[in-house]
C-alpha cells in the first residue's frame, strides 16, 4: 500500500466502508449484476427492487456504484438521465414516512437510571461484580450519551485516553472524527456536572469499577466479570438500550434506539429554551435541516389537554 493509499484509506469512515462493501455484495453476487456496470443496468437494478428497498437504501447503493467506479477510473452510471428519473419516480409511486428513533424524555432517563441504581445495589449485595459492572457501564452510556447528545457510533468510539473527567466540574471527551467533521480535524465535547443524573460522577465510576486506563470507554463484560479488550460494537448498542429500557419499565422500548439519546437532548434543550444557533454548536450541527429532523416540536395544545388519568364526560 503506498502512502497515498493509507491517506486515502484514512478518509474514508470505516462505518462507510462497511456499508459500501455490503452494497457491492449484494449488486453483484445477490441480484448478478456486472462491474463496471452501465446505465440501463443501474437503472434496471433500481427498478426490481423499488418495492423492496427504501429509498434512502437504495441512494446508498447509488452511491456505492458511484465510489466504485470513480475509484477505478470508470465513467460513473449513476450519474445519467435514466437513473435519475427511475429514481424520482420511485419517490413518486413509493413514499415512504421518515421512520425516527422514538427521543427518550428527562423523566424516562430519570426512571431507568432508578432502574439501574437498584439493579446496582442488588448485584453489589449478591456479589456478582459482572453484573454490577454491566449496569454500571449502562448508567454511564446512558447518562454520557443524553446530556451530551451523542450519537451511538460517538458513544462506541469514545477513548479513556481522549477523555478527561473531573466529579464537580466536568467532563471532556475528545473525538478524532465524526460525522459533522468533513476535514478530520477532531473535536472536542465538553458537558458540565450536574447536581442529579450527572454525566461526570456516572463516567468515573465505570471508569474506576472496570479499571479502565486506556482504549475503548464501553466495553462487553462477560458472565465472570471479565471486561473486554475491545469497545462494544455498534450493533450491539440498540439491543443494549431497548433490554435496559424495558427492564426499567419503558414503554415501547422496542422504539428506541442509539439516537433516542440525541433526539431526547435535543427535545429537552429546545423545551428548557435553548435557541436553534446554541444547540446545534453544542451538539456539532452543521446542517440546520439535519437540526430540525432531531427537535420536537413544543406541543401547541399542551395547556389545554385534559389530565391522563381525567375521566370523559357523558
Amino acid at each position: 500500500m503506498t502512502t497515498v493509499d493509507i491517506y486515502v484509506q484514512a478518509a474514508t469512515r470505516e462505518n462507510t466502508e462497511r456499508s459500501y462493501r455490503s452494497a457491492l455484495q449484494h449488486f453483484e453476487a445477490e441480484w448478478g449484476g456486472l462491474l463496471p456496470a452501465s446505465s440501463e443496468t443501474v437503472a434496471r437494478y433500481l427498478a426490481e427492487h423499488a418495492e423492496s428497498l427504501a429509498i434512502n437504501t437504495l441512494q446508498q447503493r447509488l452511491a456505492a456504484l458511484a465510489d466504485w467506479h470513480n475509484k477505478h477510473g470508470f465513467p460513473d452510471p449513476t450519474k445519467s438521465q435514466v437513473v435519475r428519473k427511475v429514481l424520482k419516480g420511485i419517490r413518486t409511486l413509493h413514499p415512504a414516512q421518515e421512520r425516527q428513533a422514538r427521543p427518550i424524555q428527562l423523566e424516562q432517563v430519570k426512571q431507568v437510571v432508578e432502574w439501574l441504581d437498584g439493579a446496582i445495589a442488588a448485584a453489589s449485595a449478591r456479589g456478582s461484580r459482572s453484573d454490577a459492572l454491566r449496569y454500571t457501564r449502562d448508567r454511564a452510556l446512558l447518562l454520557l450519551g443524553f446530556w451530551r447528545g451523542f450519537r451511538g457510533d460517538e458513544l462506541v468510539r469514545l477513548r479513556v485516553e481522549l477523555v478527561d473527567a473531573l466529579s464537580g466540574e466536568g467532563i471532556t471527551c475528545f473525538l478524532p472524527q465524526s460525522k459533522g467533521d468533513r476535514e478530520a480535524r477532531g473535536r472536542s465535547f465538553k458537558a458540565p456536572a450536574l447536581r442529579e443524573l450527572c454525566p461526570v460522577d456516572a463516567y468515573l465510576a465505570w471508569t474506576t469499577l472496570a479499571g479502565l486506563t486506556e482504549g475503548p470507554v464501553f466495553r462487553a463484560v462477560d458472565r465472570w466479570g471479565n471486561v473486554s479488550d475491545t469497545g462494544l460494537h455498534i450493533n450491539s448498542l440498540i439491543p443494549l438500550l431497548r433490554t435496559t429500557f424495558d427492564a426499567a419499565g419503558l414503554a415501547f422500548a422496542e422504539q428506541y434506539s442509539g439516537h433516542s439519546l440525541r433526539r431526547g437532548f435535543a427535545t429537552w434543550a429546545t423545551s428548557n429554551g435553548w435557541d436553534l444557533k446554541t444547540l446545534m454548536e453544542y451538539v456539532g450541527w452543521r446542517d440546520v435541516h439535519s437540526a430540525m429532523r432531531y427537535m420536537e416540536s413544543a406541543d401547541p395544545f399542551a395547556d389545554m389537554r385534559p389530565p391522563r388519568n381525567a375521566v370523559p364526560r357523558g
